[in-house]
């Protein structure tokens, strides 16, 4: 039996705990060891006493660990805005690295840390559990293969409130710059939905480990609660091959809906309607083929990445399969520079359950309705609505562009 690959865990809170708590269930399979741990706040984590119990030390940052240690995988679970600097540390100490979602804040940082990669022989997986999942790859091999025939138009609208607390969790949540000034742009496109919007164009990808690239969109930004960027967005997008991607999403609903997809090609459409729903495809003589549920194997970016560390293998959702989301992000960003206040008239606080969030009367029933219709709020005449700019995605050099 090969060796277990050695593991450091940069983050324990947040995602970083789901990682921790996934490895330690299976502590016993021969298949990994915690090399280290790097948080400036590690007794945080609820399995930190098993932790210590184990051995594993725990540092205080990634530069820390590497002074005397090595690791064959990072696993970085830290906020955005160091997703670049220390993936291009890890790759540098010969690490191979799973890197949660989304790649990094800017496309700049994305193609940075895609030449860290190319300079060394390693490889960055990043973690969205979608791409890893086998519905999703199954679904990806059918439409490579012409089954569906060409794709016209995907859509999908997502609406999951999230209370106050959501926004006070940390300092950069709902930033756009954090404290030293890094961009985070953190936001549902951008964090919470970036799932659902990277995997649009990784199902559209033309290779079983990439995405379609986005060439132009327009968005628009609105904002209910009191942060600095936006917790609602349209965007329509438009791909290289000419296909329209729309997303409708808001963390101010006052329902909990979706994801619901609707992937329309010539011969089929694809749809899916909720977290637990599946995926399936519809034909026009009635017939349906499933796929399941990709929800139901999120950590198999976790142990698909060990796996390729000792068989070479190279992972399913890459630096550059992810870099489509980011550049799309930053586009949308630019489309609309100033985030557009809702009316304070539609604006108001719900309580339940001890916790206060904050929703928008009419915002279901906008959003709901513009994805059906397949166009953008302002296009509806929805009364709060406000057109944005149309941005080139093609030659975009860096965020922001203007």
């Amino acid at each position: 039996m090969p060796a277990p690959v050695s593991v450091v865990l940069v983050g324990v809170g947040g995602m970083g705990a789901v990682y921790i708590r996934e490895l330690l269930e299976n502590k016993d399979g021969g298949l990994f060891r915690i090399a280290g741990a790097v948080d400036p706040q590690p007794n945080r984590c609820q399995q930190y006493v098993e932790m210590r119990t184990m051995g594993v030390p725990c540092f205080v940052s990634l530069t820390d660990f590497y002074r005397n240690r090595m690791a064959e995988l990072a696993i970085l679970s830290s906020p955005i805005q160091f997703h670049k600097p220390q993936t291009s540390l890890a790759l540098a100490k010969g690490s191979h690295v799973l890197c949660e979602k989304p790649a990094a804040a800017t496309i700049q940082d994305v193609r940075e840390m895609i030449g860290a990669e190319k300079a060394v022989a390693r490889w960055a997986a990043v973690g969205y559990q979608w791409s890893f999942s086998s519905a999703i790859q199954a679904l990806k091999k059918d439409v490579m293969s012409g089954l569906f025939g060409r794709a016209k138009r995907f859509k999908c609208l997502y609406l999951w409130p999230r209370d106050e607390s959501y926004y006070t969790r940390n300092e950069w949540a709902g930033k756009r710059r954090d404290a030293e000034g890094a961009w985070v742009l953190d936001s549902p496109v951008q964090n919470a939905m970036a799932h659902d919007l990277h995997n649009m164009f990784y199902v559209l990808g033309k290779d079983r480990d990439s995405s379609a690239e986005p060439v132009e969109v327009e968005a628009e930004l609105y904002r209910a609660n009191a942060i600095e960027n936006f917790d609602t967005a349209a965007a329509r997008v438009r791909t290289k091959e000419g296909v329209e991607v729309l997303f409708f999403t808001s963390h101010a609903s006052n329902g909990d809906k979706g994801p619901v997809l609707r992937f329309e090609f010539e011969k089929a459409v694809v749809r899916c309607d909720s977290r637990t729903s599946g995926l399936w495809a519809e034909f026009p003589d009635g017939t349906r083929k499933n796929y399941g549920v990709p929800d139901t194997e999120p950590m198999n970016k976790l142990w698909q990445s060990i796996a390729g560390v000792r068989d070479g293998a190279r992972p399913l959702c890459g630096l550059e399969a992810a870099a489509s989301q980011t550049l799309c992000t930053n586009g949308m960003q630019d489309s609309m520079p100033d985030v557009r206040n809702f009316p304070a008239g539609l604006v108001r606080a719900v309580e339940a359950e001890g916790k206060r969030r904050i929703v928008v009367d009419g915002l279901d029933e906008a959003l709901e309705n513009c994805y059906e219709a397949g166009r953008l709020p302002s296009e509806m005449g929805v009364p709060w609505s406000a057109k944005g700019t149309a941005v080139d995605l093609r030659e975009y050099a860096a965020f922001p562009s203007r």
